[in-house]
């Protein structure tokens, strides 16, 4: 079965990205779009499996896009994302056709775990989830990571940290970034944390340690073999 699309319309750049992110290490296809008539072509011409849908885009809004979107037919599954937590427009957004509704801040693991429920359910999802780079592999069904067959244990943080980084093999990420994704969007702490972590995992992997690469200025990589 091929991996399940997913269209993501945020005009943050930065919450697309982990939002996008997270998503494409779990195993989804992504497509982004920045404003209304871009999402509303989108979804014609890509069909994706399912929308994240930002609630306040401008003119028209993610409520508004949603309308279109049913009016002209579309039944693809909808999951609005949006900082208005009150009652009239969350009612409102489950109205017009949305399937969930999440509130900012929110856990970008429940997010994820919302869109593998309204996909499980249509049966659009595979249940095994594995990532390779090297020697180095997670299996998401199992939580179990390995390095040249040798079981490595890993905190949740790291755990998380991992799959951040195999899910994106190849790209150099900012601290900023990994600070998003594996301790959410809204953390405020110190950036150095990254540092730390990044040197624990490489400890812990052992041979698979030269697969993470570090890149000046910027960040890390996960070499993508």
């Amino acid at each position: 079965m091929p991996a399940p699309t997913v269209l993501v319309v945020e005009d943050d750049p930065n919450l697309r990205f982990v939002v996008s992110a997270a998503l494409r290490l779990a195993g989804f296809d992504i497509v982004e779009a920045t404003d209304g008539p871009t999402a509303v072509r989108t979804v014609g011409e890509a069909a994706p499996d399912l929308l994240i849908l930002d609630v306040m885009l401008g003119e028209p809004d993610g409520f508004e896009v949603c309308e279109q979107l049913r009016a002209a037919g579309h039944d693809v599954p909808v999951v609005f994302l949006t900082a208005r937590d009150a009652t009239e427009d969350r009612v409102r957004g489950l109205t017009i056709g949305g399937d969930d509704y999440l509130t900012k801040p929110f856990s970008i693991e429940e997010l994820v775990a919302r869109v593998r429920a309204i996909l499980r359910r249509a049966g659009r999802i595979s249940e095994e989830q594995v990532l390779r780079c090297g020697g180095v592999v997670l299996n998401e069904s199992a939580h179990r990571v390995t390095c040249e067959g040798m079981t490595v244990e890993l905190s949740p943080t790291e755990y998380k940290l991992l799959r951040f980084m195999l899910g994106n093999a190849g790209r150099a990420l900012t601290r900023g970034q990994i600070l998003d994704h594996v301790w959410e969007y809204d953390f405020d702490g110190d950036s150095s944390v990254v540092e730390t972590f990044v040197s624990t995992l490489r400890k812990k992997l052992g041979p698979g340690a030269a697969l993470i690469q570090t890149v000046r200025g910027v960040g890390y990589r996960m070499a993508e073999l």
